[in-house]
């Protein structure tokens, strides 16, 4: 039981609500990077976006990883993803609008194979 009586599972529903009101938001970008981007350019690049944590409120974590699927044909080549974790909408936005994730979407633009071909934005509610 939890406080005042309440069951555990009563707490955790009532937690899960009040969180689809905040709606969080997470923010995931598959890369398909030029064959000529190097592993280290490409740990730079996350590196930057990792940073703007520190000073971009609501973000709440950044994460990167390597599409590990043998389904190469649905892939098509998007072999690198990362997405970042926000309170809410507002925040998200907040981060979309920031001169410093700018600058390194533009430097992202750069390095994926095709431009903005080489980039796809999904964002999902949790």
């Amino acid at each position: 039981m939890g406080s005042k009586g309440l069951p555990i599972l009563a707490i955790r529903a009532t937690l899960r609500a009040g969180w689809r009101r905040g709606q969080m938001i997470r923010h995931i970008v598959a890369l398909r990077f030029r064959a000529e981007v190097t592993e280290a350019e490409k740990q730079q690049l996350y590196a930057g976006l990792a940073a703007l944590r520190g000073h971009l409120e609501g973000m709440e974590d950044f994460r990167s990883f390597a599409n590990l699927s043998p389904e190469t044909a649905v892939v098509q080549g998007f072999r690198d993803l990362f997405w970042c974790d926000f309170r809410d909408a507002a925040a998200r936005d907040a981060y979309l609008a920031d001169p410093a994730h700018q600058a390194l979407g533009a430097r992202l633009v750069a390095a994926a194979d095709g431009g903005l071909a080489g980039i796809l934005v999904v964002d999902v509610a949790l």
